[in-house]
Order: structure tokens, then sequence, then C-alpha cells
């Protein structure tokens, strides 16, 4: 070989070095100005981490301080598989501490594209804990809360649930969210090459949610729940309502549904089974609505509860020929006969005297047609026909309770008014937030004390020798309104019915308004027979609970026989 060749291949030899470092400058340099940020995340990212901490959720009480909703105790479990060392040991350790499949868990746990995957939510904190003495690399674990109810499924239609993430989705749960849910805190851990933390740089405390405390009694809500689901069962109904109000107050002692479900296992609730039908289902309310037409007639001295009509069995509205319930000839009875006996033509008769301007207006101020503003999501404002939207017939059909639809909340509110002398209070669920106790609204005169006298005066009577006999509580006076009403789909009366009574308890000095409500009844479809003695059972057991003094030694029941 020349010399001269030997230097070329020399010169070649420094060229190509040279042009090695030329580019990897270049490459050092593009990596240090262009992708710095990114570089520098990755780096960051393999010693240090910032992790969430959950606040507590505030506790749901009821009215006696026993709890509803509550947050325990629970870890979650998670990992960065890209310092996991033994995907295979970690799989069969971890599964076999948390009672977890190994091979689900082998797939999550080898992925090394992901830096973070959880392995379990909410885990029980004594498996945890023994799983984390394993020291296995890659798994790290952080306190977190487990919404339970400990009630089951009381009130669970009140109180809806939180999700996996602690943030309600339903119900009170739900609306009541940023108070109850607080503010998360959050750490920033350094962790050593295996993924350990070894040092907190960074930190911001929780902060717990407020507590909440309900209105509700468990007790009287349990007892309500058990007696609607015995009835809807017994007649093999679509569904039942019963709500327990303070006539003073406004406050809900009890909110019952059913179907029902229970908020611990609420993934596996149908939407039917979850929906609070007090609220949120309008319906026509029957006989239960002639409160409307013959209180307003009374407030406006159109009528007296003496007032006498001849009233044959049919009558002519317009169009409409509108027949009673039950068979019977042409008589003459009063306006406290016409209540106690349930007849759709008096109740028509005294809504035409009163007119359907004044009878429109009767049914707003009753609060027909608008929510109630209870404190809780959803409520439906039912459905009431606007006064130039009436026909001839209308004034036939809605002082009966038909062509109109309502809630049982704003029946029961209805009800509770007359029994509160005439002041309605707006219906509410929640006592206090935190420490404060939230104050309730002022109450609005919707009729007379006199009028409200006079319409407990006659619907005792309906209890006593009219339609709701078996609503009678020996030892205590009642009062109250029973009500069949047909259903109808597609624009048509079709052979389905709801029945319902309202009622008010002790008679003299209400302390409960009560309603149930038994959706399509089989075998027996009437107010009188199927809720009547529901609210019986019912207000019979909040009575005795609460310890409210008899106010009649003697109560005369169905068949002109007295109890002591």
């Amino acid at each position: 070989m020349s010399g001269r060749r030997a230097n070329h291949r020399i010169r070649l030899l420094l060229f190509s070095f040279g042009l090695l470092f030329v580019v990897a400058i270049a490459r050092a340099t593009y990596v240090q100005a262009a992708q710095h940020d990114r570089f520098t995340k990755m780096a960051t990212t393999q010693y240090r981490e910032t992790i969430e901490i959950p606040a507590a959720r505030g506790t749901i009480y009821d009215r006696t301080g026993e709890p509803l909703a509550i947050g325990e105790q629970a870890t979650t479990v998670y990992a960065n598989p890209q310092n996991i060392i033994d995907a295979q040991r970690a799989a069969v350790v971890t599964g076999k501490a948390l009672g977890m499949s190994a091979d689900a868990l082998y797939p999550v746990l080898k992925d090394r594209s992901k830096g973070f995957v959880y392995v379990a939510r909410k885990a029980d904190p004594l498996k945890a804990n023994a799983l984390a003495e394993q020291e296995i690399p890659g798994l790290a674990f952080y306190p977190e809360e487990l919404r339970t109810y400990p009630q089951g499924g009381v009130a669970s239609h009140v109180l809806g649930f939180a999700g996996t993430d602690n943030r309600g989705l339903d119900g009170l749960e739900r609306s009541l969210d940023k108070t109850l849910a607080g503010r998360s805190g959050f750490e920033t851990i350094v962790k050593d090459p295996f993924g350990r933390a070894i040092d907190v740089v960074t930190s911001r405390p929780e902060r717990a949610g407020k507590n909440v405390t309900l209105t509700i009694d468990h007790q009287i809500q349990a007892n309500a729940e058990q007696v609607v689901a015995e009835k809807v069962k017994e007649y093999n109904a679509r569904g039942g309502t019963a709500i327990v109000m303070d006539t003073r107050t406004g406050a809900i002692l009890a909110m019952a549904n059913y179907p029902t479900f229970n908020s611990n296992n609420f993934s596996t609730a149908s939407p039917d089974a979850r929906r609070n039908r007090a609220v949120t289902d309008a319906y026509e309310p029957g006989s239960t609505f002639k409160i409307v037409a013959v209180a307003g007639a009374l407030e406006d001295n159109v009528v007296s509860p003496t007032t006498r009509f001849k009233l044959a069995p049919t009558i002519q509205v317009a169009d409409r020929v509108i027949r009673e319930a039950h068979t019977r000839g042409t008589e003459v009875m009063t306006v406290k006969e016409i209540l106690s006996q349930s007849s759709n033509i008096g109740t028509i008769t005294i809504a035409q005297k009163l007119g359907q301007g004044e009878l429109a207006s009767w049914i707003d101020r009753f609060g027909f047609g608008k929510p109630t503003g209870i404190d809780y999501p959803g409520e439906s404002s039912g459905l009431v026909l606007p006064l130039d939207e009436w026909s001839g017939s209308t004034i036939g059909n809605v002082p009966i309770g038909q062509g109109i639809a309502v809630t049982p909340l704003q029946m029961v509110s209805a009800y509770a008014t007359i029994g509160n002398g005439g002041l309605r209070h707006t219906p509410r669920l929640i006592e206090k937030i935190g420490t404060k106790r939230v104050t309730p609204k002022r109450g609005t005169r919707v009729v007379s004390r006199h009028t409200a006298e006079r319409m407990m005066a006659m619907f005792r009577d309906v209890v006593v020798e009219g339609t709701g006999t078996e609503a009678a509580i020996p030892g205590y006076t009642v009062a109250g309104k029973t009500g069949t009403a047909q259903k109808a789909e597609n624009g048509r009366y079709v052979r389905k019915y709801v029945a319902s009574f309202v009622g008010l308890v002790p008679a003299k000095q209400p302390r409960f308004a009560i309603l149930v409500m038994v959706d399509e009844p089989k075998g027996n479809i009437y107010g009188g027979v199927v809720a009547a003695p529901a609210f019986r059972d019912i207000a019979r057991f909040n009575l005795q609970y609460l310890e409210v003094p008899p106010d009649a030694p003697e109560t005369r029941v169905a068949g002109g026989a007295t109890n002591p």
C-alpha cells in the first residue's frame, strides 16, 4: 500500500468521525432546544408524582341524628407498569392479596406504555395494607373514601347515590354535591428508582365536605316503605307512593316509593326503580282534587257546608254527559254530603257556581301547575291547562280531578295547607347544613282559618261515615279524602286506575298530612279500599312512635260501633 493511499484513507476516516460528531452535536442541540420540555417531563415523572387526596364527603343524617349516608375508609391501589420489575409475580401476589384474578391483572401490569393504571379502586384497607407489606416495586397506595348507606334501601329515592369518584349522581347526593364534596388536597412526592415514595415536596390538605341533616325520620320512612310495598304486592299494582308531611312546618318525615332499590347497589337498579315518583310523576288525582272547588267556593262565600242541591244522577256539561261513580237516583245533598259521599255531580255543580275563571285561580293558589319549591332536584310541575285553552266541558272534568295532572307532593301539600289553618308551607327535606339550621320560608295564606276549619269538619265526615271509613284510627280523629281516578292513554280513558287517600291526623290539631297512592291496582280499584288502610297503618305507627296523645276517647268507626 502506498503512502498516498494510506493518507487518503486516514483523511476519509477522520472526515467520517467529524461528520458523526457534527450529527451528534446537532442532535444534542435539537433535543436540548426543541424537545427539552418533553424529556424534562418524562424525567420528572420517573422520580416525581402528584397525587390527589380526595376530601371526605359529608355525612347525611336523618332528623334524629341517625346516619343515612357515610364515608367508609378504603384504599386505592395503583401501579406504574414502567417500574414493575416482574409483572407475572406482581400479578400473582396482588391477585391473591386483593381477591382478584391474576390473569386479568398481568396484561395491565406488563403494559409499559402506561405510567399509571388503577389496580383496585376503593379496596378493603386491611387487604391493601397486607399487599403494601410485600413492597412490590411499581405498586402504590392512597387512602380513599367509599360512600355507603348504612340503612340499606331506606330513603334511597331521597338520598340518591354517589359514584366511584364520590360525586353525587342522583337525588340529594347530586343536588348537594358541592356542599357534601368539600375540596380535594394533593401531595407531590419524590420516588426512588423502584417507584417508592421517599419524600413529599409540596402538599395541600384536603377540606372535608359539610354534613347535612334531613327532615326525614328513618323509622317513619322505613315503616312507610314497608306499608307501600305490601299494598303494591297485595294488589299486584304497578307502583306506589307515600308521603308524610308535618303540617305545621312543611317538613317531609317520609317519602316512600315502590319499586325501590338499595343505594349501595345502585348500578344494578333499573331506571324505573330509581325514580322518585313522589316528585317526578304526575297523575290524574280523581276525587282528592275536589278539595280545590269546595274550598274555593267556601272561601268565596258561594256556598256553605249546609247549602243544599238537588242532584240528578247525571249532568250535561257542553258535549259531555258525566255520571256518578256509583248508581243512585236524584237526591238532595248538602255540600257536606257532596264531599263525604264524593259526589261528582255535586262537585261539578259547585264548580259551575264558582265559575271557570275563579276555579282556575284557586287551582293556581293551591299550588297546582307549578313546582312546590321543595329542595330536591327534578320536581315536576304537573299539567294544568291554561284558562284560555279550556273547552266547554273542562268545568266538568277538572273539578273532579280529570283532565289535570298533579304530583303526589303537590297533593299532600294542598291537604297540609288545610290542616295548617289555610297557611301553606313550602315542602322541605333539608333541616341543617353543617351546624347551620336552614330557615324555612314564610308560609303563604291560601284560605282563611274559618274555611280551613269547615273543610276539616267535612273531611272528618268522609272518614266517619263517607268513603274513607277504612282510614279510621281508634282513639284519634281522622280527616281525609279518597280518590279513584281512571287513567288515560293516547287521549282515551282505559280500564286502569289510580287509588289514593290523603288524610290529616289528629284532625283536631293535625300533626301529619299523609298521602298514599297506588298505581294500577288489580282486583279492587277504590281509594277507600286500597289506599285508606295503608294511610291508617302509616298514621297509627307515626302517632305511637312520636307519642302523640289521643284526641278522642272514643272514635266512631265503620258500622256505627265505637272503640275506646
